[in-house]
């Protein structure tokens, strides 16, 4: 599969493509998506039918570059290839969801509840994507700057008085 990367200078024997992979999951997790990109590529190039890599790329992609339908194929071919592991379908709910394909993603994440019961992972995954506030400035579109800022306001406060009251 020809992901459109530009080919590699050095060969990927010398590559460990494991380590590689850690440390791309490492970065995606601590929001580093680009970086997480470059190290998940090199983990695909060294075994392209490994469902993990597959997977973890398809993410980076979704996150790094916005290129959702490279990201849901390679997503898709990882739930294909592992339908048994849930991480692949949370990924690909996520990929769904950032693409504003909010309607799939609800849908591949009610096809993992069913498959895996109800797992806390999916479910929380699930809300996320379903539960939206209304605006804050009800008058202006969901998409204008004030509601947009306004709302993440709204949200880092919510999510700050929770910790509080604990």
């Amino acid at each position: 599969m020809n992901l459109g990367f530009a080919p590699e200078t050095g060969g990927t024997a010398d590559l460990d493509p494991k380590a590689e992979f850690t440390e791309g999951l490492k970065l995606l997790k601590n929001e580093y998506p680009q970086k997480a990109l470059e190290r998940l590529q090199r983990a695909y190039e060294c075994d392209k039918h490994n469902p993990y890599y597959i997977s973890f790329l398809g993410l980076s992609i979704a996150r790094a570059q916005r290129k959702w339908d490279k990201a849901s194929e390679l997503c898709e071919m990882a739930v294909q290839l592992r339908p048994s592991e849930m991480q692949f379908h949370l990924n690909l709910g996520e990929v769904y969801a950032a693409a504003g394909l909010r309607e799939k993603a609800l849908d591949k994440l009610d096809r993992a509840l069913e498959r895996f019961g109800q797992d806390a992972r999916l479910k929380q995954a699930r809300s996320r994507i379903e539960k939206r506030r209304n605006p804050v400035l009800p008058i202006l579109g969901r998409g204008h700057f004030l509601n947009r800022e306004l709302g993440k306001l709204r949200h880092r406060t919510l999510k700050h008085l929770g910790k509080s009251s604990n």
